[in-house]
């Protein structure tokens, strides 16, 4: 369960902020976009591993929780795989597309981002309320579906003030303070709409002492927010604190994370099935935990390699 939440957690951030990138597409002209496509070119498809052992893990070791999410999710799934198919294939036509072609891919690069990042969000918004039917719940996971693209466009957003300089990372610096209103509003309205959806979360959160001990989370996703949009404001952020937006957009995806997995525990399934009722028999379960052992370890490493590689500012687009 914890390598499962582990693997989903580096695909939201990961392809979160490569997903906000191109969300991102339409607001820079024709030579930024060629930066924009740079600034993710070695990263995006290794990221999307992460989504593959997520699903894996969930498929192999809950195959009854496989069932039953992927039953409930049957055509928000579809669409956001339509997304990342329609997504790389863009990214790879726009190279060695003519002139008068290329606006079409990019608008399909833009289009698929959308499409994946708002599948996304409405399947969070299904999965935390156990697949529960009425407009109350179908409007709790709409406002997820547009709440997760604005996020992931900040995180794109500072993706980008780090990843680039000059006039593109000032444009950055703006599309930032212009994500950052929706992604408060929507973190503030989600976190009050959650336990009124929800019962066993509104039981966890609001009971004494988990009251408490769990007030630290969202005083440090405030603050961590506050820190962000000051930060935004100051010209430091163009030279060598760069990278502090990014990182602390970071954060505040794993308090979230964190938080959720608080509300989650022990279902797979809020309110419907256990790990333990979802659980592969204790055999299978050792033989998926060694291969685990080995690949968790791979994707970390070329992860980690991948990103020491082509670490530092985007140099500009060529093609061999």
């Amino acid at each position: 369960m914890a390598l499962m939440g582990l693997a989903m957690l580096a695909y939201v951030i990961l392809d979160g902020y490569d997903l906000g990138v191109g969300l991102l597409m339409p607001r820079a002209d024709e030579h930024e976009k060629d930066t924009l496509v740079a600034s993710i070119g070695p990263f995006w498809d290794a990221n999307e591993t992460w989504l593959v052992l997520g699903v894996g893990i969930l498929l192999i070791a809950f195959p009854k929780a496989h069932g039953m999410v992927l039953t409930a999710l049957y055509l928000p799934t579809a669409a956001m795989l339509i997304g990342l198919i329609l997504r790389g294939v863009a990214f790879d036509f726009r190279v060695k597309a003519h002139a008068r072609h290329k606006p079409l891919w990019n608008r399909a690069f833009f289009a698929g981002s959308g499409v994946a990042a708002l599948a996304q969000g409405w399947m969070l918004g299904r999965y935390v309320t156990g697949f529960a039917e009425g407009p109350l719940f179908t409007a709790f996971a709409a406002a997820i579906a547009l709440a997760l693209p604005a996020a992931y466009v900040l995180l794109g957003a500072t993706w980008l003030i780090m990843k680039t300089d000059g006039a593109l990372q000032a444009k950055a610096v703006r599309w930032a303070k212009l994500a950052w209103p929706p992604v408060v509003i929507g973190i503030a309205l989600i976190s009050l709409a959650t336990p009124i959806v929800s019962t066993t979360v509104r039981e966890r959160w609001f009971s004494m002492p988990a009251f408490i001990a769990l007030l630290p989370i969202p005083l440090t996703t405030a603050l961590t927010l506050a820190a962000v949009r000051a930060l935004l404001n100051s010209s430091r952020i163009r030279g060598k604190l760069c990278w502090v937006p990014f990182v602390l957009v970071v954060v505040v995806f794993v308090l979230g994370f964190f938080g959720l997995a608080y509300s989650l525990y022990p279902y797979v399934v809020m309110d419907r099935m256990t790990i333990w009722q979802a659980a592969s028999a204790p055999a299978s379960l050792v033989v998926i935990l060694i291969g685990t052992a080995i690949s968790v370890p791979a994707i970390i490493g070329y992860t980690v390699f991948a990103y020491r590689v082509f670490w530092g500012k985007t140099a500009e687009l060529r093609y061999a």
